[in-house]
């Protein structure tokens, strides 16, 4: 199939006629080597950067930030620098935890006009898909091995997905680089290779007979003789470089209107599924104003409006810990009784996976209405029903890993905050691969939400991404990731907006993961990192606990959150940046 599509992707663009080459051939001496060295390494602390000019935090992908900062070096703005870094941590782990085919979630703040402005590329439902409880798939948490799923793999299990989409459309609204350089850096990963770090080697370990399950994805994703990469081993993607050469020269359409997308539609009704090349053609994003609410101390939150349930949840949390008085007493690591109310506060995100029947019998009479939960009469009313013992916990009384983070700022103000992932575990259970990108299967474990979604509509996110304001101007950046992002993105702001902290220090003080549920019992069990909290505060708590060691990989990749921001001051125009505490993360300034 070579026949060429659609359009050509021409639009004008500030500084077009000159070509930026982003590659890491631009980026100075020992660049490079310094930044494939320390995609390697895992942190212990969060990484940070600070400068007038430009800044890129990530969650995942040391290099990926330095790509993204370069974007900025050669003329371009936040998102130029996020578009770049984002579509570079893909190619980074072979379309594992993140793809091209995936979603996306953006905020951003456009300091010229001080608007707040929301991106909605998130999962589409199959306008063919009759039964959604019957799709096939089930995910069992109790190892690392089940979470990749149970039941025969099905092109049933896809879901439309609008990352490129979501390239496409932000970077034509505010972008100012020429469209095909911000690919430069992940063609580059996809053709010269890049070693095969201790994360992905574990993914690839988990995955491998999945992953030779069919021809295209066995000679894409493994080695010629089936066997998985190992630590340390260059990864050549081929086949991804060609298809995204084609995608910036033709634009997303190449995929959703063009040779990849008849492609995909083959492969998945050849897996039984229904999605057409109508479903990709429909596809588009949501563009929207934030949500905004004020948070105290001058400050307000701005972040993706429903159907984005994260926004919501978010926001109501913060409410919740006002109301509770969690921000005028001793921090919830120093005080049991502030610890186990900052555990069911977060519990109450609960709320957004129950239909509005069941919440309505978990809390009658409350108005649970998504414009009723943002505001802090809601907390009010609900705070006094959750205080004694919320119902959505059932704690055990004494005696998904598959996303990424960018946030990115410039000199002129503009501050974008994006999250994007596969959303389902390490390449999904189905694994297609088309033309080098991951094809998931979020569908095998969402099958309630995928059914009370329309058909062809808009699956609801729970990411939680956005900016803080102060006197209309953007003063920092967030975006989270990982099942416990709640947890993460609650403890990371509460430390910020209401404890003064600076990012790095929000993001060093200890954290709770999501609390771990026994699948018979569904009794809940609050979980910590080993050796972060005085044992005499989480013994004081009068529920159950455990600590998670660093080489758990169950309870850190399945229950920990991850939150990276950067912040800039409105006074002196100085950015600084601070990554995740853990793993490749990585903030880069200049």
């Amino acid at each position: 199939m070579d026949r060429r599509p659609v359009n050509r992707r021409e639009r004008p663009h500030q500084g077009e006629g000159s070509f930026p080459d982003l590659t890491s051939a631009s980026w100075g001496p020992g660049e490079r080597e310094r930044f494939v060295s320390s995609q390697q390494t895992a942190r212990t602390s969060a990484a940070t950067a600070s400068g007038k000019h430009g800044a890129v935090t990530v969650a995942h992908g040391s290099y990926a930030a330095r790509a993204g900062l370069e974007a900025m070096k050669q003329g371009g703005n936040a998102v130029d620098a996020a578009l770049t870094t984002a579509l570079t941590q893909v190619a980074l782990t072979a379309g594992a935890p993140i793809s091209y085919f995936g979603i996306m979630s953006l905020v951003y703040f456009e300091a010229k006009t001080g608007q707040v402005h929301t991106m909605n590329a998130e999962w589409n439902t199959v306008a063919g898909e009759s039964d959604p409880l019957s799709i096939p798939g089930a995910i069992d948490f109790s190892s690392s091995e089940s979470m990749l799923g149970v039941g025969p793999p099905s092109g049933r299990t896809a879901l439309v997905g609008g990352f490129m989409k979501g390239v496409d459309a932000a970077h034509s609204r505010f972008g100012k680089l020429p469209f095909a350089s911000l690919f430069h850096p992940a063609v580059e990963v996809a053709e010269t290779g890049m070693p095969v770090n201790e994360d992905l080697a574990w993914m690839y370990a988990l995955r491998r007979d999945d992953l030779a399950r069919l021809p295209e994805t066995r000679e894409t994703l493994l080695k010629p003789d089936g066997s998985a990469y190992r630590r340390g081993d260059i990864l050549c993607q081929p086949r991804l470089a060609q298809t995204l050469r084609l995608i910036s020269e033709f634009g997303s359409d190449y995929m959703y209107k063009g040779p990849w997308g008849e492609k995909l539609i083959a492969a998945l009704q050849a897996e039984g599924g229904t999605m057409t090349l109508k479903d990709l053609a429909d596809y588009e994003v949501v563009w929207a104003d934030a949500l905004v609410a004020e948070v105290g101390n001058g400050l307000s939150l701005a972040t993706a409006p429903w159907p984005n349930a994260g926004g919501v949840a978010l926001i109501e949390a913060q409410h919740l810990a006002d109301v509770a008085g969690l921000v005028r007493g001793p921090h919830y690591t120093e005080s049991s009784e502030a610890l186990r109310k900052a555990l069911e506060i977060t519990q109450v995100m609960m709320l957004g996976h129950f239909s509005p029947d069941e919440a309505g019998r978990l809390f009658p009479g409350l108005d649970l209405s998504p414009e009723a939960r943002v505001t802090r009469a809601h907390a009010e009313k609900l705070w006094a029903l959750v205080k004694d013992g919320s119902p959505l916990s059932r704690w055990k009384r004494n005696a998904p890993m598959h996303s990424d983070d960018v946030v990115a700022a410039d000199a002129e103000g503009n501050i974008v905050a994006i999250t994007h992932s596969i959303n389902c575990a390490l390449w999904g259970r189905t694994a297609i691969n088309i033309d080098g990108i991951s094809i998931g299967d979020p569908a095998s474990f969402q099958q309630a939400q995928v059914a009370a979604t329309p058909p062809g509509g808009r699956l609801s996110a729970p990411t939680e991404t956005g900016i803080v304001l102060r006197d209309g101007r953007a003063v920092l950046g967030f975006a989270s990731m990982g099942a416990g992002l709640h947890q993460r993105t609650f403890q990371g702001l509460l430390n910020y907006l209401r404890f003064g902290m600076t990012v790095e220090e929000a993001i060093n003080t200890p954290d709770f993961f999501i609390p771990a549920i026994d699948p018979t019992t569904f009794e809940i069990t609050a979980v910590f990192p080993a050796g972060k909290f005085d044992h005499k505060v989480l013994e004081g708590m009068g529920i159950t606990w455990k600590e998670a060691e660093e080489g758990d990989e169950h309870a850190f990749l399945g229950g920990e959150g991850y939150w990276v921001a950067v912040e800039r001051s409105t006074e002196t125009g100085t950015i600084s940046a601070a990554s995740h505490n853990r793993h490749n993360s990585d903030a880069v300034a200049f």
